[in-house]
C-alpha cells in the first residue's frame, strides 16, 4: 500500500476512536459521573493515539506531508467521520451547514496542497 494511503487509513482508523473518546460517552454515559466517562475516553483515546502517531509519523517522513498538509488532511477525515457519527451513533440530523463545512475543507485542501 503507497505511504500517503497508509497515512490516510490509519487516520481514519485514529479519527474513528477519537470520535468515540470525545462524543460516544453522550450517549453511553450519560448518566455516569463525569470523572468515569473521562476515564473510559482516555482507554478509548489509546487507542487513537496508537494509530494516529505512525500515521503521522509515516505522513511526513516517508510519504512527503508537511505538518500543515498533515493537519488539513486530519480536518477532512474528522469531518468526514463525524457527521457519519453524529448522525447514525447520535441520531443528530442532518444540517446544511455540514455541507457548507465540507465545502470550506474542500478549499482548506485546495490552498494547503497547491504548492505541493
Amino acid at each position: 500500500m503507497p505511504l500517503f494511503l497508509q497515512t490516510i487509513v490509519l487516520l481514519v482508523g485514529s479519527n474513528i476512536f477519537m470520535t468515540f473518546a470525545w462524543y460516544g460517552h453522550l450517549k453511553n454515559l450519560a448518566t455516569a459521573p463525569w470523572y468515569i466517562a473521562a476515564l473510559v475516553s482516555w482507554g478509548i483515546a489509546l487507542f487513537e493515539y496508537a494509530l494516529q502517531v505512525p500515521a503521522n509519523r509515516i505522513g511526513f517522513q516517508q510519504a512527503g506531508f508537511s505538518v500543515g498538509q498533515l493537519k488539513i488532511v486530519q480536518e477532512v477525515i474528522t469531518l468526514a467521520v463525524f457527521v457519519p457519527f453524529a448522525m447514525i451513533y447520535l441520531k443528530e440530523p442532518f444540517k446544511l451547514d455540514y455541507l457548507w463545512a465540507a465545502f470550506c475543507m474542500v478549499g482548506a485542501v485546495f490552498f494547503i496542497f497547491r504548492s505541493a
